[in-house]
């Protein structure tokens, strides 16, 4: 008599958030926070502060490890998402990237077919290997409800800061750089596609059970460029993942993508969509829910208040989402100034009501 076969991660696994990601209404949703690990916390300030620069700091392990598990020390969360940054993947395709204080990320820029071929996908895994070895760190110190997130940023919000070679108010080169040369865009979101599954799947191996694609750019376009920047290597990267046989849900973040939102779901393959903060509830809730579990969207700016304004948003998007898969977030990411007293209030309001 044969063995049984083995039971499907996903499916066995009883973590809060795999159920809500599954779709699963439950009694009071998870909750993670973007940026959860970051500046307005002490101890990260402290843990920075020993890193020679910011790549340094990500691409060391126990370091990255560490800023990663700070935030579940403090509050009852859900999830802990592994702390790096999107711009690791231009770099490891061969882009200059350096953070500079008061002014952000600065890399040398992709704004040709020359600068595109220069770049490469064969050293991704090579050079993004300390990464994993940060996921596979955090997964062993994880215990009970806590899941691990892995994360990697979309094609076309990467390739925004590779194009204008540093952060634009509203993608002006990328997109004019989409109409003027499509063919040579068209190449550049094929290659990020497939260095960003490399590192997806990289993750998921070392142990990450949700892997989340951040497009935070993907507003303010029109449909032919919103399929084909945000839709179409979005696709590609769940179907490369999905080969490579990783089955970890995947959560996209179209962030400003409104009422694209739907369409965005049923043609990228994501497991989840989380919403910003402009997306309203009820809208959501007839109309992207049904088609997939949703993660948000709490303003972050009410997160920064705090007071009666905030709880009364909270317990909305509660009970707005009750009926269904729902992990509970913000629309965007915490702000360093945010009070921790905040953060304590919102995460206990929303587990325990």
């Amino acid at each position: 008599m044969s063995d049984p076969p083995m039971p499907d991660p996903l499916i066995s696994s009883d973590k809060s958030i795999l159920k809500a990601l599954r779709g699963e209404a439950q009694a009071r949703p998870p909750i993670w926070v973007m940026r959860q690990a970051g500046r307005y916390l002490p101890e990260y300030r402290e843990l920075r502060q020993r890193a020679p620069d910011f790549v340094s700091f990500c691409l060391t392990p126990e370091m990255a490890a560490e800023a990663t598990l700070q935030p579940l020390r403090r509050f009852e969360l859900s999830a802990a998402i592994l702390f790096a940054d999107i711009l690791l993947i231009p770099m490891a395709m061969g882009c200059d990237l350096r953070f500079v204080k008061g002014e952000g990320p600065k890399l040398s820029p992709v704004r040709d077919r020359a600068s595109v071929d220069a770049l490469t996908t064969d050293t991704v895994s090579r050079t993004l290997a300390p990464v994993t070895e940060t996921v596979a760190r955090v997964k062993e110190q994880l215990e009970g409800d806590v899941a691990l997130i892995g994360f990697a940023g979309a094609p076309w919000t990467v390739a925004t800061y590779m194009i204008e070679g540093e952060g634009s108010r509203d993608q002006w080169a990328a997109r004019v750089f989409a109409y003027e040369d499509p063919e040579s865009f068209g190449r550049l979101m094929t290659m990020l596609s497939a260095a960003t599954a490399e590192y997806l799947v990289m993750q998921a191996e070392a142990g990450a059970e949700v892997l989340k694609i951040f497009d935070s750019w993907a507003s303010g376009l029109t449909e032919d460029l919103f399929q084909r920047a945000v839709i179409e290597p979005t696709a590609d990267i769940v179907r490369q993942v999905r080969a490579a046989g990783v089955d970890v849900p995947i959560i996209g973040f179209p962030r400003g993508a409104g009422p694209a939102i739907p369409r965005y779901v049923r043609e990228t393959g994501v497991t989840a969509v989380a919403l910003d903060q402009s997306v309203p509830l009820n809208w959501a809730r007839e109309n992207v829910q049904p088609l997939a579990p949703v993660q948000g969207n709490l303003d972050n700016a009410l997160l920064r208040a705090g007071g009666p304004a905030m709880d009364a948003a909270i317990d909305a998007i509660v009970e707005a989402f009750a009926g269904g898969g729902h992990v509970f977030n913000l629309g965007h990411g915490i702000t360093p100034e945010t009070p921790i007293e905040n953060m304590a209030r919102l995460v206990n309001r929303v587990r325990h009501g």
